[in-house]
């Protein structure tokens, strides 16, 4: 039970972070969000620092779900599989988890000024990337870890543009990106990379 409404308070947490942004993260608007009674987020997490740390951890926690879901897969295909499973996540992040996407980026700025949480970021996606070079060596990628160190950034590019940039407001084309994760995925694997597709 005490998992479970931590849980609950990380996932409110999120919410009000991509809705009212890290200025708006207050134990009170936690506990709005969460549906419970006021002074319960602050029972859990004393502080700001230890709500953002939970917050942070419940993301990387997602991340690492996600990833583990696909692996499986991912292993027993091929290149065409793993730019299929690509699109999914993309299309998920920019449109249904459009909001867990907001609270990450939330957390990048407030990681500028906290080195703590920064480390706790570094250490989370060192996790994933990790990860993630397993998958592509598998596939046949070179330099398999630092391919998966730049298509990370390269996902973090599309979907950044796609939640928060100039791109954010426009309908979201899946075939745009299907182009995109297969594009990504070939230069991943492949040595020398493609020519990118036309935007």
């Amino acid at each position: 039970m005490d998992t479970d409404r931590r849980l609950q308070i990380a996932r409110a947490a999120l919410e009000v972070l991509a809705t009212a942004g890290a200025r708006g993260l207050t134990h009170r608007a936690v506990d709005q969000a969460a549906g419970l009674p006021t002074g319960s987020t602050s029972y859990y997490y004393r502080s700001r620092a230890a709500l953002l740390d939970a917050c942070l951890a419940d993301l990387v926690r997602q991340d690492q779900d996600d990833l583990a879901a696909l692996a499986p897969l991912l292993r027993a295909g091929d290149q065409a599989t793993f730019a299929d499973a690509l699109v999914d996540v993309l299309h998920r992040w920019v449109t249904t988890e459009r909001t867990r996407q907001l609270a990450r980026y939330e957390l990048f700025l407030e990681a500028v000024r906290r080195p703590a949480l920064a480390q706790a970021l570094h250490d989370g996606g060192t996790t994933i990337r990790r990860a993630l070079a397993d998958v592509l060596a598998h596939l046949g990628a070179p330099d398999a870890q630092v391919r998966a160190d730049w298509l990370v950034a390269a996902v973090d590019g599309v979907v950044l543009e796609r939640v928060a940039g100039a791109r954010a407001t426009e309908p979201v084309d899946r075939a745009a990106l299907t182009d995109v994760a297969h594009w990504l995925t070939r230069a991943a694997c492949t040595h020398p990379s493609p020519a990118p597709p036309t935007p």
